[in-house]
């Protein structure tokens, strides 16, 4: 594990240097910037692993940071916020934020968390950035997804549900288990937010090109198939 490079984003000082401190105890490189800007320009310009990001920041909150570095960057980034509304988290993780925590939190969380996002990361079975099923293309590289070379246009959180759902074409996946690998959180609702992302993915492909890819399992999940 240890030797990851990560970035904190975080105006509040005292926050910053403790989760500092903890990562480097656990063997990663660490660097910071307390404001937005700052955090933006060094996620752009230097090579990171993991960024955790405070939503909360001056000069340019969180969420815009997200926003203009997924423009050009798909590092894994896990959102910090005293905010612990839904529509927050939903937003961040929308705009491309690959987890969420709410302060205060504890740091054995945080670490469990970001050691997911490496597993995540690290397990990814796509070697040339290309994933194929049919007429059905994801260009991982790019966040690209075509039916007949015809875009279709995803948002971050609907390309990595229909990516894991390829990755594991004719498997049968639970609702727990796609929470588990796409969102990486511990959700503390219900699994409905799955049901609803495959509503939408259903929208702009199946249902949009005629070709039934992704199945109901009753009582257990979704599976794709490749026929």
């Amino acid at each position: 594990m240890a030797g990851e490079k990560i970035l904190i984003v975080e105006d509040e000082v005292k926050i910053a240097r403790f989760v500092e401190l903890e990562l480097q105890h656990e063997g990663y490189i660490v660097d910071k910037a307390v404001d937005g800007r700052d955090g933006l320009e060094k996620a752009l310009n230097e090579n990171f692993d993991l960024i955790i990001l405070d939503v909360m920041l001056p000069s340019l909150n969180g969420m815009e940071v997200l926003r203009r570095l997924r423009q050009n960057s798909e590092v894994p980034v896990i959102m910090l916020t005293a905010k612990d509304e839904i529509m927050d988290k939903v937003m961040g993780l929308d705009i491309g934020a690959d987890d969420y925590i709410t302060k205060p939190f504890a740091i054995e969380e945080l670490l469990a968390r970001i050691r997911v996002t490496f597993k995540h990361k690290r397990v990814t079975p796509d070697k040339s950035g290309i994933i194929e099923i049919g007429k059905l293309k994801l260009n991982v590289s790019k966040y690209l997804t075509t039916y007949d070379d015809e875009v279709v246009e995803l948002t971050k959180t609907e390309f990595d549900l229909l990516k894991y759902l390829m990755v594991n074409k004719n498997i049968v996946l639970s609702r727990e288990n796609i929470l588990e690998k796409v969102w990486g959180y511990d959700y503390t609702g219900d699994t409905n937010v799955v049901d609803v992302y495959i509503r939408y993915l259903r929208s702009k492909i199946d249902d949009r090109f005629n070709h039934k890819f992704i199945y109901t399992v009753r009582g257990v999940g979704y599976q794709l198939k490749d026929e």
